[in-house]
């Protein structure tokens, strides 16, 4: 078995100029503030560094290709090889190398971007990190190989995680195919049938896990999300290509990407619907608002934006307030699938999530079903989940601002859909946060057979890899248990039960 936890910590291979940034950031980041941690905002960017700068060396062959791993498939295939390439039950081994050239480019670009940034947290107004060609090596733990993709696109990812992380241990992007106009031998080259996938670096999580563990609770109570799960990241850039020049940097979370195989396995027949990700003011839907540039449209097939348009005008109309208001609510269901709203909220709530709609204007996606023609509410980001933050809302929602966030504020204030969020509330605190008996599973257990898989991987990461420690991890799985056991007292204070 593959086994380099302690190959290369040292940072001798890490360009100077990345350093620089890291220090720089340090003393500029605003701290308590973050944001989301993906940003697909193209803008107009004064880097200095641009796509000529890339190295495109050649492609020697393609031994390791294969269609059922290589080449686009069928949304079953695909659908079966979730379990492979998100098994939470191990950790994962994935080595990447750049050539050191193109290594230059991005961290070059990246040193342009910060720049520009200025201190800022105004994350929307940067280009993202450029791409750059990369090989990618997959262990496989079944027959003791590694597999190899070719001239795979690679960019580093992020907004807090990224420009605030003050640590070598970076968020990466991934795109198969982002070279294929260059090499044409990969043209829709798949990795299992995924276009694209995260690296996220587990920024401000000393336990690693948030991000999995809140995917899996969200999907198990019924909610669409991605799938998410832990690798071991090794990288080279030296220009050698061998792997004892690896550098190990850390624990990643691989985490499937909503506009790529979310939609097209978890809503099957119909994955052809208008997909948004709404960012900053417009993304709160409160009147005044509306800016189609923030809506964040993923979909090609419709710019006329009547279908977000249509949900903002139907949230914001004055017959929510008249004396019959069953006109105002069959119009919001005809356009949003209020059920599965209020089925997230009721979840988020419970497990304590500030960083999403309520206290910031990022974090969810809006997904228009063909089949009901109305939005349903996909959750994003969750490295903030079930953490004790003086933020987060409180499950009365006392502290919201009803007018700043209409679609908690004015759809609670609906009798009938305030009785319903309560009933979620309960079936989700009961079903995973009663240590005694959770009627679906234990979310402790789950806490401390993590803890066991990771703990190697997470005491390996050398100090320049790392947002914690041996003392840090095990003190935030405690942590983790006690907010389960905090969260459903909470529930249970407030529902009464």
């Amino acid at each position: 078995m593959f086994n380099r936890h302690t190959t290369q910590r040292a940072n001798q291979n890490i360009s100077h100029g990345i350093k620089i940034i890291l220090i720089v950031l340090s003393l500029l980041s605003v701290f308590g503030c973050t944001e989301s941690d993906d940003s697909d905002t193209t803008t107009t960017s004064s880097s200095s560094t641009d796509e000529s700068d890339i190295v495109y060396s050649e492609l020697e062959n393609t031994d390791d290709w294969s269609e059922s791993t290589h080449e686009k498939l069928t949304t079953d295939e695909i659908i079966d090889n979730l379990d492979v390439i998100f098994d939470t039950s191990t950790v994962q081994k994935i080595r990447i190398v750049i050539e050191s050239e193109n290594w230059t480019v991005m961290n070059d670009d990246l040193d342009d971007l910060t720049t520009e940034l200025n201190g800022s947290t105004d994350f929307s107004s940067l280009d993202n990190p450029i791409f750059v060609p990369s090989e990618f090596f997959y262990y496989s733990e079944e027959d003791g190989t590694w597999t190899e993709w070719y001239k795979v696109g690679i960019r580093f990812k992020g907004n807090s995680s990224l420009y605030n992380a003050n640590s070598s241990k970076l968020p990466f992007k991934l795109d198969f195919d982002e070279f294929e106009d260059e090499y044409p031998e990969i043209d829709n080259q798949r990795f299992y049938g995924f276009k694209q996938l995260n690296l996220k670096n587990n920024y401000d999580d000393e336990s690693e896990m948030h991000e999995v563990v809140a995917n899996e609770l969200f999907r198990d109570f019924g909610l669409v999300s991605a799938h998410s799960s832990f690798y071991a990241l090794y990288i080279n850039v030296d220009g050698s290509g061998d792997e004892e020049n690896d550098i190990y940097y850390g624990l990643y979370t691989l985490v499937e990407e909503v506009d790529d195989t979310v939609i097209e396995t978890q809503y099957y027949d119909n994955d052809d619907g208008n997909l948004y990700k709404p960012e900053d003011d417009a993304a709160t839907f409160s009147s005044g608002t509306y800016d189609e540039d923030e809506y964040g449209l993923k979909t090609d097939d419709d710019e006329t934006y009547t279908d977000i348009t249509e949900l903002y005008d139907v949230i914001n109309d004055s017959t929510r307030t008249s004396s019959d208001d069953a006109d105002w609510q069959a119009d919001l269901e005809a356009i949003f699938d209020v059920d599965t709203f209020l089925k997230w909220l009721a979840a988020n709530s419970v497990m304590q999530n500030w960083d999403t709609y309520g206290v910031m204007p990022h974090n969810f996606f809006l997904y228009n079903n063909p089949e009901t023609g109305a939005f349903e509410w996909i959750p994003w980001d969750n490295n903030e989940a079930l953490v004790d933050n003086e933020k987060a809302l409180s499950l009365t929602m006392s502290s919201l601002d009803a007018d700043e966030w209409p679609l908690i504020g004015y759809i609670l204030d609906q009798t009938e859909y305030q009785t319903q969020y309560e009933t979620y509330i309960e079936e989700f605190a009961k079903g995973y946060f009663n240590e005694s008996s959770s009627t679906e599973y234990n979310l402790n257990d789950e806490f401390t057979e993590y803890q066991t898989l990771i703990e190697d991987y997470v005491e390996s990461e050398g100090s320049d890899y790392t947002f914690t420690s041996e003392s840090e991890f095990s003190d935030a799985v405690d942590e983790l248990i006690e907010h389960t056991a905090d969260r459903y007292d909470s529930a249970q204070r407030y529902i009464g039960w």
